[in-house]
């Protein structure tokens, strides 16, 4: 099954590290969206619908946890699944974004496995990449 992740983080690096972890995480069939801040998420929000959405907390404009907030306020939107990868690691922060309505979070730096194990928990489990009958599939990571 194909999954529509909106990747939200105001660094285009960050955007892409996270995009290529799912992709070698085993969610290599995911059909990616982007967006700079929340404010822009929320716009490509009005005319597709989302499986996930994985946010940063802290960008211009609207940050992870406005979005969050947005998010609920909304019949549809309040529906969509919230992971927040972010550097923030203070307690209180966390329980923050879990209050607002994101189902989890992962710290930065994060590895493959750590993402695939949440994605796992919130979309169900990753296709099997191994089908591959020679075997000979090319990897560009």
């Amino acid at each position: 099954m194909a999954y529509k992740i909106l990747v939200v983080d105001d660094s285009l690096p960050m955007r892409a590290v996270i995009k290529k972890t799912i992709k070698a995480s085993g969610y290599g069939t995911t059909d990616f969206m982007e967006a700079s801040n929340g404010r822009e998420a929320l716009e490509q929000m009005e005319s597709e619908w989302l499986d996930l959405v994985i946010t940063d907390y802290n960008m211009p404009k609207m940050n992870g946890l406005q979005l969050i907030e947005e998010m609920k306020k909304d019949e549809v939107l309040k529906a969509i699944p919230v992971l927040v990868v972010t550097t923030e690691g203070s307690r209180a922060k966390v329980d923050e974004f879990m209050e607002k309505g994101a189902v989890d979070y992962v710290k930065k730096p994060f590895t493959p496995e750590e993402i695939r194990q949440k994605l796992t928990q919130i979309l169900g489990e990753a296709e099997d990449e191994g089908d591959v009958e020679d075997g000979d599939e090319d990897f560009d990571f």
